[in-house]
């Protein structure tokens, strides 16, 4: 790496991004993997362990006096809206003050918030923790897609990506089984074992905070922000732990980029990179986003009271049949996400988010004829959400990719909170209303109206999605702050 002195700043040459693209996969990315994406394991099990357990919140004896509808419309929405604002709030902090300084704050305001929520002891707390759960996990949505994507080998990014996204469900099948276990009062008091889950989600977030202490700055922040030689000393001890466990040299790398480094980067700047250089890329993170975030969130906390309501499966048993269909979940993007980095985005995209609509059609029109039971009404959602798993995880993988290095934690945070707003806290309300009614039109109408979104995301990829794969972060969008003349470039709606 050479230095030179700017006017405006430090100016380097370096080849640190090209060093961290060809990169093998070793034990050291699995450290990454670890420390990082096990927090969706969290949030899969704040989200299933409410929707499961809200039949026995408002049950006599719960030491709540909450309704089924308010832990399943009120308390979601909450925990939505406070997703939404926290990840606007650390995403900004989290491209000023680096990424692993925010992971660990952000893991830390979940811990408390979630320990705080199992000690509810009225409505108003159990709504206010709920709200700061969310906030906690929102930001954590910004800073660890953002890490997560700066550190992993361009090869191996969307695959990666994917399943660490999609671990959200294996902790949807830990949340599920778990309230079995906790809703048993054989086992566990009424008004104890809903608060045994959510004791459980804050010791397993100290676990993690404990692992991620390990995880390194991204040297690509870090080389922006003046910070050279950190990210030099970092890239450098990376490459050692590899090479060490390889027992032979690694490939040369290639390619240089010219970085002016600066402090900051300015709201405007974002709004004009985001908005107007990036427009369409901007149309595609949006449709994507509103598309799973109303599926998902809708679906993910009401799925519980459709068993009850439409199947009379009573509440202590729906999380058997919501672990199956965690499973299917999971299983989309860890079978397909390979293909995202083979046959590409653009056709993967596309397709598993018209899949996913097309099977929720023809799920909503079963419904209607009174042709499944609960047991059939599962398989058929386990279908859906395989495809749309794999699509809503590569949502995070787009607009975490598609934009430049300074602005990358910010447009992660942008479009979560605007899709996740106008899909993910209207779902969950629109939602709650449509089934509480009993009527199975209405239920059937919640499902058109998430299946129509996925296809019209799906047709907005088919068209606009941005062939990433394999393709170096810098290299699918230059940084703001690289020199035109000398870095690596990328058309803007490339």
């Amino acid at each position: 790496m050479t230095t030179a002195r700017a006017a405006t700043g430090r100016t380097v040459t370096t080849d640190i991004p090209a060093r961290l693209d060809r990169l093998p996969w070793s034990r050291w990315h699995w450290t990454v993997v670890i420390g990082l994406g096990t927090v969706w394991i969290l949030d899969g099990l704040e989200v299933t362990v409410v929707g499961n357990i809200a039949g026995r919140l408002s049950e006599p004896g719960s030491g709540l006096p909450i309704t089924s509808g308010q832990v399943t419309g009120i308390a979601a929405a909450l925990y939505v809206a406070g997703a939404c604002i926290g990840a606007l709030f650390w995403g900004r902090l989290t491209d000023r003050w680096g990424r692993k300084k925010l992971f660990m704050i952000t893991l830390a305001v979940y811990l408390g918030a979630t320990a705080l929520t199992a000690i509810s002891f009225d409505t108003w707390w159990f709504l206010l923790f709920r709200f700061l759960t969310g906030f906690g996990i929102g930001g954590e949505y910004a800073a660890i897609n953002s890490a997560i994507d700066e550190l992993i080998p361009a090869q191996y990014r969307g695959r990666v990506d994917l399943m660490i996204n999609g671990s959200f469900w294996l902790g949807a099948v830990a949340g599920a089984l778990l309230s079995v276990v906790a809703l048993n009062t054989d086992l566990f008091a009424a008004d104890v074992g809903w608060r045994l889950t959510f004791a459980l989600g804050a010791v397993l977030a100290l676990v993690i905070l404990l692992v991620r202490r390990h995880v390194p700055e991204s040297p690509r922040w870090l080389l922006i922000h003046g910070r050279d030689r950190e990210a030099e000393e970092i890239v450098a001890s990376i490459e050692e732990r590899v090479t060490a466990e390889r027992s032979e040299p690694l490939p040369r790398a290639e390619g240089e980029l010219v970085i002016h480094q600066r402090a900051s980067t300015t709201f405007a700047e974002i709004a004009r990179t985001v908005c107007g250089t990036y427009r369409r890329r901007a149309v595609l993170g949006f449709s994507l986003f509103i598309g799973q975030a109303f599926l998902y969130n809708a679906i993910t906390f009401g799925f519980g009271a459709i068993l009850t309501t439409f199947f009379d499966v009573p509440s202590g048993n729906t999380g058997y049949y919501f672990a199956v269909i965690a499973i299917g979940n999971f299983c989309g993007p860890l079978l397909l996400g390979k293909l995202f980095d083979t046959l590409g985005r653009r056709v993967m995209i596309s397709s598993t988010y018209l899949l996913s609509g097309l099977l929720l059609f023809g799920t909503a029109w079963l419904f209607d004829q009174g042709a499944l039971s609960a047991s059939t009404m599962t398989a058929c959602w386990c279908a859906v959400l395989f495809f749309a798993s794999a699509g809503a995880s590569s949502a995070y993988l787009t607009v975490s990719e598609i934009f430049p290095m300074e602005t990358r934690a910010m447009s992660i945070a942008f479009f979560y909170a605007l899709g996740t707003a106008a899909g993910g806290i209207s779902g969950p309300l629109l939602f709650a209303d449509l089934t509480g009614t009993g009527k199975v039109g209405d239920t059937v109408l919640a499902f058109q109206i998430g299946a129509t979104l996925m296809c019209a995301a799906g047709l907005v990829a088919a068209f606009l999605a941005v062939k990433a794969e394999r393709r170096s972060l810098e290299d699918v969008a230059r940084p703001l702050s690289a020199a035109p003349a000398t870095a690596t470039t990328a058309t803007a709606e490339g």
